[in-house]
């Protein structure tokens, strides 16, 4: 008995301290999960710390250390370790609570190890390096370098905070500035440098405006010029930069405008480039005088552009040499010059040429006809007038207008400066030909030209006059054409009676601040083909009298005024051609327009009409009609479109609750058509239209939008923009033909590209897909093991250009769950563009890369997880 109760006491024994090492246990977990909370909210109010130092310190131009980053990825892994725990602890049985409890005190250990690595007593950050913004275009530098050099040593010197280049137009102080700038991309020093056109006159609230943009900022619009100059001020004063203020007339002050003044303590710089001494005085600049070429240079810059070739023409280099003599060592006069003479190989007609030019020259002036008789010269040389009257009509814009292609080439055709071509793609494609041959003879100046899109800054190439061109056009030749031109003028009011030139044919008074049009003004201008009153903000009313003489007009624009009605009178007006009223928000009422037989051109973009105008059933002329984003328009009443046989481009808003969207049987019955733009409401009715008029999209370009309404991108001929839209469960069917298609902002997509959007497999042609903005993809392919095939995702079968911005979510670019990635999958692409997406840690890895054979491009950006690119 006594060795059973000895047995008994013994097993007593460790159940008692069994049980007692479980009570424990239970305590000491409760103990050490409040231990870890309360370390976790500690670390917790660190991140938070961590981050607002940072987004202070960014913002002064500077980005966050790796070791930081990693920091904050550690920061993460305990956040979904105290979401494991929190579960587990909710959940655990009682026999299992030790086990847990040691993993609770370990990872209270790595909650003190990772908040004491968070206290960085050597700073957040370190110095940003330099990304300073775009290289600028630009023509090759000949002669000028000690100039060039002379301005370099003051930038990178501390003596100089203001340097002026002065010199007479044409003598080339944009094109050494161009390069400076182009240089300095590459330097430490600065951290950024900024290029703004000034251009006359100034205007102080535009100036504002773009050099905040060119630092990524926006001013608020609403505010008084003083109080954006504040604001300004206090943005820039963080910054070390570069300000190349180009082709300044005016006197003005920085502290005005809202730029600090560059000095030693800040390290800034600001350079002017001005024909005026006068005005880089004012400013007390450093003066470097640019000046003209010596002969040497200039025959080397006149061959460059000319081509060597033509020195093997027997008897031509004595005359290339006195024709470059002619020149004066004016780098534009040079190559517009050489320009307008490359390809002639016949010596006569370089005699000629010299003639021609000496002639010119022997009647200078000043100092503008020193400039002016020489590209004259070269005007001369084009060799049509249709050539030379497109190239003239560039004259109408204010100073340094960056023209879109497509938006100038619309006003020739309007003008009828393009006609007789069987298609209205037929004179775009001429439109860009003479283009490219005024880029050629450097009478327009190849530029790019800037939009915001969802957010990103979309450059295209666009075209420009140089300042000094344009004022020959005006000056020089501009008279002779019955040109008149008053753009950008700050005028308040229309020239009376006597101001208006009796011979005048195009007159543009655009750009303005014209209130009113007096009530009695009826000038006599019966030559007048072309009035341009567009962007004049404030003029609402125009009396009965005003077009009564004007009975020649073909082209009237009163786009981006505040004009509510438009007078009965305009029905008088039977030879007009081009009636332009884009974005007249407050347009309600336009008169009859049954006379107009002659119109071709209606376009009431944005405007706020209610109804169609009466009498557009019949406009049988008409070939262009913009009805687009008139979100008051209810209705275009059944039988007018039919009627309107010879239109060929087309644009309208398609609302589910109108009869707009009805309309389209008529749209196909328009066997001229060849543009179609519209803007639905929501998917089901894209996908109503698609589904119903596949045979017609196939014959015809299309512009296509989806949501929220926004100006087309037009970046190719067949578009679908789908921006602000909520997708939701129906798939977005796409276009047979589709080239380009834009995904902006738009709410509940699908976790992958290819569950949003819907193809025929045989008809594929999409080339360029942008997804922007979206918080729910978390990849652009995603495939099962049951369509682990390519053929099972064509959509992207042909695509080249892949641009992903904005995805907080995306993790990856192809998903394959229990398969093999298909070896096909993306095998077109070229351009890997990704920015934003912050999730993405490895772009490329092993299993992709023979998917992507034919990629030539990737360009990464502001990815802060991403690891690895290539593995």
């Amino acid at each position: 008995m006594e060795a059973f109760g000895e047995i008994l006491r013994i097993f007593g024994d460790f159940i008692r301290d069994y049980v007692w090492e479980y009570v424990d246990c239970h305590r000491k977990l409760e103990e050490d999960l409040n231990e870890f909370r309360s370390e976790f909210q500690v670390l917790k109010r660190r991140k938070i710390d961590v981050k607002s130092r940072m987004q202070a310190e960014v913002h002064s131009g500077q980005v966050v250390k790796q070791e930081v980053r990693g920091w904050l990825n550690d920061v993460r892994k305990v956040e979904k370790d105290k979401q494991d725990i929190e579960e587990r602890a909710r959940r655990v049985p009682y026999l299992k609570r030790a086990s847990l409890d040691k993993l609770v005190r370990e990872k209270v250990d790595v909650v003190k190890r990772t908040k004491e690595r968070g206290i960085f007593n050597e700073g957040l950050v370190i110095e940003r390096a330099p990304a300073h913004g775009n290289t600028i275009p630009t023509e090759n530098l000949v002669g000028e370098i000690s100039t060039k050099e002379e301005i370099w040593g003051y930038l990178m010197g501390d003596e100089v905070g203001m340097i002026g280049v002065c010199g007479i137009g044409g003598v080339g102080k944009t094109t050494i500035m161009k390069k400076l700038h182009n240089d300095l991309q590459r330097e430490t020093r600065f951290q950024n440098v900024i290029w703004v056109t000034v251009s006359h006159p100034l205007n102080v609230f535009e100036l504002q405006k773009k050099i905040a943009g060119a630092m990524g900022k926006r001013l608020r619009e609403e505010e008084e010029v003083m109080m954006r100059a504040a604001a300004l001020m206090e943005i820039m004063r963080r910054k070390r930069y570069v300000v190349i203020l180009d082709d300044v007339w005016q006197k003005f002050s920085l502290k005005e405008v809202g730029i600090p003044d560059p000095n030693v303590q800040n390290g800034c710089k600001v350079v002017v480039t001005s024909r005026s001494i006068e005005v880089c005085s004012y400013l007390r600049c450093k003066i470097v005088k640019v000046k003209p070429l010596l002969q040497e240079e200039s025959l080397k810059l006149f061959l460059d552009t000319v081509g060597d070739g033509v020195l093997q023409v027997p008897g031509l280099e004595e005359i290339l040499k006195l024709i470059v003599e002619e020149c004066a060592g004016l780098p534009l006069a040079i190559v517009v010059i050489a320009g307008s003479m490359r390809g002639v190989d016949n010596v006569n007609v370089w005699r000629n040429a010299l003639t021609e030019l000496q002639v010119r020259v022997s009647s200078v002036k000043d100092s503008n006809d020193e400039i002016f008789k020489r590209l004259r010269f070269s005007f001369d040389r084009l060799d049509s007038l249709q050539v030379k009257s497109c190239f003239l009509y560039c004259s109408l814009f204010r100073e340094d207008y960056v023209f879109s292609r497509r938006e100038l080439i619309e006003c020739w055709i309007d003008e009828g400066l393009i006609d007789g071509l069987p298609s209205r793609e037929a004179a775009c494609n001429r439109g860009h030909a003479i283009i490219d041959r005024l880029e050629k003879n450097f009478l327009l100046e190849k530029e790019t030209f800037q939009s915001f899109i969802g957010g990103y800054l979309f450059g295209s190439y666009g075209a420009k006059m140089h300042d000094v061109v344009r004022d020959m056009a005006i000056i020089g030749i501009g008279p002779e054409f019955g040109y008149m031109i008053k753009t950008g003028m700050n005028l308040v009011e229309l020239p009376d009676e006597h101001g208006w030139v009796k011979d005048t044919k195009k007159l543009s008074l655009m750009e303005n601040n014209i209130l009113k049009v007096p009530l009695s003004l009826s000038p006599k201008c019966l030559s007048l083909s072309t009035l341009i009153l567009s962007s004049n903000p404030n003029l609402s009313e125009i009396p009965e009298s005003f077009f009564g003489e004007m009975l020649a007009l073909k082209v009237l624009d009163l786009s981006r005024t505040a004009i509510e009605t438009l007078p009965n009178s305009i029905s008088k007006l039977e030879n007009l051609s081009a009636l332009r009223l884009q974005h007249c928000k407050k347009l309600k009422y336009l008169p009859s327009l049954a006379n107009l037989r002659r119109l071709k051109k209606l376009d009431l973009h944005k405007a706020g009409i209610e109804v169609v105008p009466q009498g557009m059933g019949m406009l049988i002329s008409l070939e262009y009609l913009d009805l687009l984003f008139c979100q008051n328009l209810r209705e275009i009443p059944t039988g007018i479109l039919p009627n309107l046989s010879n239109l060929q481009y087309l644009a309208v808003y398609c609302l589910r609750e109108t009869t707009i969207i009805r309309n389209l049987e008529e749209v196909a019955r328009l066997k001229k058509l060849e543009t179609l733009e519209c803007q639905f409401d929501g998917i089901q009715d894209f996908n109503h239209f698609v589904n119903k008029f596949k045979d017609f999209q196939s014959a015809i370009a299309y512009s296509l939008g989806v949501g929220t309404a926004r100006d087309m991108v037009k970046q190719s001929k067949y578009e679908l923009v789908i921006n602000e839209c909520e997708i939701g469960e129906e798939c977005v069917v796409l276009p047979n033909n589709l080239e380009d298609l834009w995904i902006i902002m738009s709410k509940n997509m699908r976790s992958s590209l290819n569950k949003t959007v819907m193809l025929e497999m045989e008809a594929n042609e999409l080339r360029r897909c942008r997804i922007w903005r979206n918080a729910e993809i978390k990849c652009v392919v995603e495939l099962d093991s049951s369509s682990s095939s390519s053929l099972c995702c064509p959509v992207l079968d042909k695509l080249e250009l892949l641009h992903l911005y904005k995805l907080p979510k995306l993790c990856e670019l192809v998903r394959v769950e229990g398969a093999a990635t298909p070896p096909h999958i993306l095998s077109n692409l070229k351009t890997l563009k990704i920015g934003c997406c912050s999730e993405m840690r490895k772009l490329l890895p092993l299993e992709l890369q023979q998917a992507f054979q034919n990629l030539e491009e990737i360009l990464v950006a502001h990815c802060e997880q991403m690891e690895e690119i290539i593995a």
